[in-house]
C-alpha cells in the first residue's frame, strides 16, 4: 500500500544526521541529498533522525529545514518530516485558522483516520497548541458546517465489521426521507454519518442504493454549488471509499486551471506511507494517465522530485 521506497540497508541514523547537516552547509543547500535521505525513510526512522539531530546539534531539524528551504519544496519536506499524528494536528490547526474554505481538510482527517489515530491526533493538538481541536472547531466553524464537523472530529467510531441490517434498512429510509425533504442538516441525518461504524454506514448506503435506485451522493447533488452539500458528499466518500476520495482530491489539485500545490502536497505527504499505491491505481483508472506523469507535467524542480520520490515508481 505504501509507495515509500526504503533501502534494504538503511545507514546508521548518525550518518543520516551528519549528511543532512552537510546538506545545509556551504553556499547552497544540497536539496537532492535532503530528498535522498528523508523521502526514503519511514516514520520511525524520521523520528529517530529528528531526535538524533536535536541531540547532536542542539537544533530542531524542522527549524533547520525551514531556514534552508523555500516555497512548495519546503512545505512538502516539512510536512513529510513531521510524525503522522503531529502532521494531522498541524493540518487541522491550519484548516481551522483558514476558515470555511478548508473545512474539507477537517472532514478528511476525521473520516479517513482510524478512531485511535484521530484520538491521538487530538491529544497532539492539545499538547502543541494548548487548547483542544474541539474548541477551535466550535470557534471557527459556523452553522451547518459546525453541526457536522464538530461531531466528526470528536467521534470515536466502533471499528468492528459487525453490521445490524435492520438498523441499516431503517437508517437508509431515514436518510432518503431527509434528502427528499431537503433537510440535509437534520439531527438524525448528521448522527448517522458522525457516529455509526464505517461498516454500518457502508451497509446502510448499500441498502440505500438497492432500495432507492442510486447512490446517496447523486441524490445529494440537488444543488451542485451548495457548499454544505459538497461537504456532506465529501464526508460520505471519505468514510466509505477513502481511496476514491483521495483520487478525486488529487485530480482536482492537478487540473487545466492550474495546480493546487497545497492539496497536492497534503495528499501525497499524508498518504505515501499508507495507501498511496491504491490511490494511484484509482487515479490511473479515472484519468488514463499515471499520477507520476501528471505530477511531472504540472510541477518542477525539487518540489517535483520530492513528490515523485514519495509517490514511488509507477511499478511500485
Amino acid at each position: 500500500m505504501s509507495t515509500v521506497i526504503v533501502p534494504a540497508e538503511v545507514p546508521p541514523v548518525s550518518d543520516d544526521v551528519e549528511q543532512l547537516r552537510k546538506a545545509f552547509e556551504g553556499w547552497g543547500t544540497n536539496e537532492g541529498l535532503i530528498i535522498e535521505i528523508l523521502a526514503h525513510r519511514n516514520a520511525e526512522q524520521r523520528r529517530c533522525i529528528r531526535q538524533t539531530y536535536a541531540q547532536t546539534y542542539n537544533e530542531d531539524l524542522l527549524k533547520a529545514l525551514d531556514k534552508e528551504l523555500t516555497r512548495d519544496f519546503e512545505k512538502i519536506v516539512l510536512l513529510w518530516t513531521y510524525d503522522p499524528l503531529e502532521r494531522d494536528a498541524y493540518l487541522a490547526n491550519e484548516a481551522v485558522k483558514t476558515g470555511a474554505k478548508s473545512n474539507h481538510v477537517l472532514v478528511e482527517i476525521a473520516c479517513t483516520r482510524s478512531s485511535h489515530d484521530l484520538l491521538l491526533a487530538r491529544k497532539e493538538y492539545h499538547t502543541r497548541y494548548q487548547k483542544s481541536l474541539e474548541e477551535d472547531v466550535a470557534q471557527y466553524t459556523t452553522g451547518d458546517f459546525r453541526k457536522l464537523i464538530w461531531p466528526l472530529v470528536t467521534s470515536y467510531r466502533y471499528e468492528g465489521e459487525e453490521v445490524n441490517m435492520t438498523l441499516a434498512k431503517s437508517e437508509a429510509k431515514l436518510l432518503h426521507d431527509k434528502i427528499t425533504e431537503k433537510c440535509y442538516n437534520d439531527d438524525d441525518f448528521i448522527r448517522v454519518l458522525t457516529t455509526r461504524s464505517k461498516a454500518q454506514i457502508n451497509a446502510t448506503l448499500n441498502h440505500y442504493k438497492d432500495e432507492f435506485g442510486q447512490e446517496i451522493n447523486k441524490d445529494l447533488k440537488a444543488d451542485p454549488n451548495d457548499e454544505f452539500l459538497k461537504i456532506l458528499r465529501a464526508t460520505i466518500k471519505a468514510l466509505t471509499y477513502p481511496e476514491k476520495y483521495f483520487e478525486k482530491a488529487l485530480r482536482l489539485a492537478i487540473n487545466k486551471q492550474g495546480t493546487d500545490e497545497d492539496a497536492l502536497t497534503r495528499v501525497v505527504a499524508t498518504r505515501a506511507e499508507f495507501d498511496m499505491k491504491t490511490i494511484k491505481e484509482e487515479y490511473k483508472k479515472r484519468s488514463s494517465v499515471s499520477l507520476n506523469e501528471a505530477i511531472a507535467k504540472d510541477t518542477r524542480g525539487d518540489y517535483e522530485d520530492m513528490l515523485l520520490a514519495l509517490a514511488g515508481s509507477d511499478d511500485a
